[in-house]
């Protein structure tokens, strides 16, 4: 999951969410302003988990 947080200078924060880097990287160059784009993996999510002995 990648997420894209935007601040404003009245204090507000918005969060966007989306499934795929390729339309979070498209809509991170869309938006103006301060934003920040963060992956987001969950220690559960098996098929991302790596395999350490």
């Amino acid at each position: 999951m990648w997420i894209i947080t935007t601040y404003s200078i009245l204090n507000n924060t918005t969060m966007f969410e989306y499934e795929n880097e390729i339309e979070a990287r498209k809509a991170f160059k869309e938006i103006q302003g301060c934003k920040i784009l963060s992956e987001v993996i969950y220690f559960s999510d098996s098929k991302l988990a790596l395999d350490v002995y």
